[in-house]
């Protein structure tokens, strides 16, 4: 098929499978703008590099775009340009409800699956292969990664993004004629026909990819490839997607085909004008970006005209601050946020970002940290819509959770049950998948410590139809408990404490009492009681956990080690500089342990347990450390914390990639997890402004680098949004508003204010 002048390919079709509560299925075009407030280069937040990536480095080079279901990484080479497409929903596996001999849950890619690439699109112009002027980079501020280069004196430039109102991934290609070829592949043996496929998994899924293009010159279709020749100005249009579905009464699935889906998206969008398309993708993502702004203050000259690479090696040598690159690295956290959790399934161990069908841990949903990590920075960062994702996946899968609870949790294989035979409520494992399969051990604390986060959106939020939402995932995990928790006589007193368990992946497996599972306990009984005075509902319920948690062990420091214990003994039994912080969860994300209301001496116990876990680790780990020196007031420890996150990794090490992806190394090879991507600018929020209910701090540990600056949109707890200008390190001037808070006290140093609003008020004060 060929044809000249605005031609319109075709390229096939993929379907797929949205998460949380939007299947993939057609929808009505969107409305395009009328105009948009593009940000100019000059003006933008930008990450940029003056080489294209190579397809052998493609996770520590390669620039990501997403919106929320499909993701892409691209290269952007002249020549031979990739970009590796993804849909969150490509998951292998099943419900995996069978437990081995030794008690776990198969853990691997056909009972438990794994997710995957969907597709891998390739770009070919040979006469582009010479090359000078070359400048890629993300542009944070529209959303956009670019390439613009010289060829022969003519300036070209190619634009990649992932339009969430149009559900698709757009290449676009301008300067001059160009004349190459387009190749769609698939990634599990599929037969690519008319630049398109459509298969299933083993596990019956149904997926799908197309392609579909428009130019100004001579496109033909070629079994995989597309041939396009003197074409000025090109618009590549991918989709794809699956058949699954966010509800186990259909056993995950949609009864629609993924390929037509795919098809009649792929061609309403390359049908539209490309200013337009553009124009829509910006105004969507600018609705979520703009509402929070960052200035830690002002860099260097010389820092500016440092590529990005090379300005976090150059940070991390100097030792030289470099505000606007720290400011763009939380911007590049949100920017994650944004382009990888809307309206689909939550953030997993990568996002949307992968180049292999086997990923490390399958690229699951670790319950124990990684996904909790996921989400601390949306609300914080002024994105509580992209909470949704997280919140509707334990929605769906709840009754398949409680199903294999009732079914498998007192096997007498799994040695973690419940010794006095009771059951009820839900459980989960140390690994969930997106068929309601659990994987690894059985985790008994993982039910709270989801809860945990389920609760803190509604406190930065106080939305109550979201609340009811959850509830019933609040309800249940406190029925667990209920049935699981024992009784011991400690000192003299009778308590309740959990039954054998393990401190995650830390330590003995048989330890009853577990100062990680008290403390996420009295957080969910806490929670749950809340709830329940919020909703006003189940008063009787309410005061049978209040009995319960009035009973719970609390932690104490251990007089041997001067840490706060992590299991009932005083000794440590586990490593010292361990990774996980599990003993502190009562302290972060927890409230129990709080620095202005706890006795001295347990805060002595918590100072101490980090300073001998140690400021070195994983990213993820920095990260969570970070959090607890900043609720510490302890600035310096924060910062050291976030910058040890951020340091570039070379030789293996851990840090960050020339792509702002955190690194670090497993066995042979080095990869990619995004839980300190969102961390770390969740640390960075926490040391500006510290909030529970009832209490907005300002800049609690504002480390001497930020010693002026500015943020705007800094969602706290109980309701409110924050907006907060300093100098000096002393606050000049801040504005409250309510999103459905009413009453707190605003603290900066010794400063009090107690604000009394309503519902859209605001308040600014003056310091």
């Amino acid at each position: 098929m060929t044809n000249s002048r605005r031609t319109f390919l075709k390229l096939t079709g993929a379907g797929l499978a949205l998460s949380g509560l939007r299947p993939f299925e057609a929808h009505a075009e969107p409305a395009r703008p009328e105009d948009v407030d593009f940000v100019p280069d000059d003006q933008a937040s930008t990450l940029w590099y003056p080489a294209p990536a190579t397809e052998a480095k493609i996770m520590e080079q390669a620039l990501p775009v997403g919106n929320g279901r499909l993701g892409a990484l691209t290269g952007g080479d002249p020549a031979n340009d990739f970009l590796y497409l993804a849909d969150a929903s490509l998951w292998s596996g099943d419900a995996n409800d069978v437990l081995q001999d030794d008690g776990q849950f198969p853990y691997e890619t056909k009972k438990f699956g794994t997710f995957s690439v969907l597709a891998k699109l390739r770009i070919k112009i040979p006469a582009h292969a010479k090359f000078t002027g070359y400048r890629r980079q993300l542009d944070l501020s529209n959303g956009v990664v670019s390439a613009s280069y010289t060829v022969n004196g003519t300036r070209f430039t190619r634009e990649v993004y992932a339009s969430h109102p149009d559900d698709v991934v757009i290449v676009r290609l301008s300067g001059g004629p160009q004349s190459g070829t387009i190749t769609l592949e698939g990634t599990h043996g599929e037969k690519v026909t008319d630049a398109s496929f459509a298969a299933a998994l083993p596990n019956g899924l149904k997926y799908a990819a197309v392609v579909s293009a428009t130019g100004s010159g001579k496109i033909a279709a070629k079994g995989a490839d597309v041939i396009f020749a003197d074409c000025r100005d090109l618009l590549i249009v991918f989709s794809g997607g699956t058949n699954y579905s966010a509800d186990a009464t259909k056993g995950f699935r949609t009864t629609g085909d993924p390929l037509a889906i795919a098809k009649t998206k792929a061609r309403a969008a390359a049908t539209a004008n490309a200013a337009a398309l553009l124009a829509t993708h910006v105004k969507d993502y600018q609705s979520l970006y703009n509402r929070q702004t960052i200035d830690l203050g002002r860099s260097s000259r010389t820092q500016r005209a440092l590529d990005s690479w090379s300005r976090i090696a150059v940070r991390h040598t100097s030792g030289k601050p470099d505000p606007e690159l720290e400011a763009s690295y939380l911007q590049f956290g949100r920017y994650l946020t944004i382009t990888s959790s809307r309206d689909s399934l939550p953030i997993n161990l990568q996002g949307l970002w992968l180049h292999t069908n086997n990923p490390d841990w399958m690229a699951d949903y670790h319950t124990d940290i990684n996904v909790q990590m996921n989400y601390w920075l949306a609300d914080r960062a002024g994105l509580s819509p992209c909470f949704d994702a997280f919140a509707d996946y334990c929605v769906s899968q709840l009754s398949s959770w409680s199903s294999v609870t009732q079914k498998l949790f007192n096997d007498p294989r799994n040695r973690f049950r419940n010794t006095s035979g009771k059951i009820a409520g839900w459980a989960v494992a140390f690994s969930t998948n997106t068929h309601g399969g659990l994987g690894w051990w059985w985790h008994p604390g993982g039910n709270a410590w989801l809860c945990n986060s389920l609760w803190q959106h509604y406190e930065f939020t106080q939305d109550r139809a979201y609340l009811r939402k959850i509830y019933p995932l609040l309800k249940g995990a406190c029925e667990f408990w209920e049935s699981r928790l024992i009784t011991m006589k400690v000192n003299g007193r009778e308590v309740l404490v959990d039954d054998n368990d393990w401190s995650p992946e830390h330590g003995p497996q048989d330890a009853k009492g577990i100062t990680y599972a008290q403390e996420i306990v009295w957080d969910l009984f806490e929670s749950y009681r809340a709830a329940t005075a919020a909703l006003g509902v189940d008063t009787a319920y309410a005061t049978t956990i209040k009995g319960l948690q009035d009973r719970l062990h609390l932690p104490e420091v251990s007089p041997k080690t001067g840490w706060l214990q992590e299991w009932m003994s005083q000794d440590n039994l586990g490593e010292t500089t361990h990774r996980h912080l599990s003993p502190l969860v009562g302290f972060f994300p927890g409230d129990r342990i709080a620095a202005d209301t706890s006795p001295p001496a347990l805060l002595d116990g918590v100072r101490n347990l980090l300073i001998a876990r140690g400021m070195e680790s994983y990213g993820w780990s920095c990260s969570w450390r970070a959090l607890c020196w900043a609720r510490l007031k302890d600035a310096d420890r924060a910062y050291q914390s976030v910058l040890n996150v951020l340091r570039p990794s070379i030789n293996k090490g851990n840090g960050t990639a020339a792509n702002f992806f955190d690194m670090y190394a497993n066995g042979d090879h080095m990869l990619f997890q995004i839980d300190a991507n969102l961390g770390a600018p969740s640390a960075m929020l926490e040391m500006l402004v510290y909030s529970r209910p009832g209490v907005i701090e300002l800049l609690p540990a504002l480390p001497s680098a930020w010693a002026s600056g500015k943020v705007t949109g800094v969602g706290a707890r109980g309701g409110f949004t924050v907006d907060l200008a300093w100098t000096g390190g002393k606050v000049t001037r801040a504005t409250i508003r309510s999103v459905g808070g009413t009453k707190t006290e605003l603290r900066a140093g010794s400063w009090r204010r107690t604000l009394t609003l309503r519902a859209g008020e605001s308040v600014t004060v003056t310091l």
